[in-house]
């Protein structure tokens, strides 16, 4: 059952922790170098569908370390368990202050209705999520290591 729900916990967050840096490194960065229209559609649509189902994942993900954290406690794997879904929380926290609410705007905009601050905008969206994204790795990792200690 342990191992069960380790991998699952693994899995889950691990694919988040994929998606989230995919975005981070690879997605935003092609789409900031588009020409303002297309690259305003194309964030305001991933903010969309994301937005939707960001919120979902990253409950489950930290629930799912939590349930860990609370079957290995005591030991190492206890202890990086607490520590991965600590960190979770944390980028929950700093999701639902610092990104979501510019998310939130972006995914109104289109190339006929913007502000003109619109690029800085998205480019401090870009920094918060790296460093959301660092968060999260490290969480992953303390995951693995929880369930991979005995």
């Amino acid at each position: 059952m342990v191992t069960v729900l380790a991998v699952i916990t693994a899995t889950v967050a691990g694919v988040m922790v994929g998606v989230e840096f995919d975005v981070a490194v690879f997605v935003n960065p092609i789409l900031l170098r588009l020409p303002a229209g297309s690259a305003l559609e194309a964030r305001a649509d991933g903010a969309r569908v994301l937005g939707r189902l960001m919120p979902f994942w990253y409950s489950a993900s930290l629930l799912l370390t939590a349930w860990l954290a609370a079957v290995k406690w005591g030991g190492l794997a206890g202890g990086a368990a607490v520590a991965a879904a600590a960190l979770l929380a944390l980028s929950v926290v700093l999701s639902l202050t610092l990104l979501v609410p510019i998310a939130n705007r972006s995914a109104t905009w289109t190339a006929d209705d913007h502000p003109a601050d619109w690029r800085e905008q998205l480019q401090r969206w870009d920094r918060l999520h790296y460093a959301r994204v660092a968060i999260i790795v490290a969480g992953f990792v303390l995951i693995l290591v929880a369930g991979t200690v005995a």
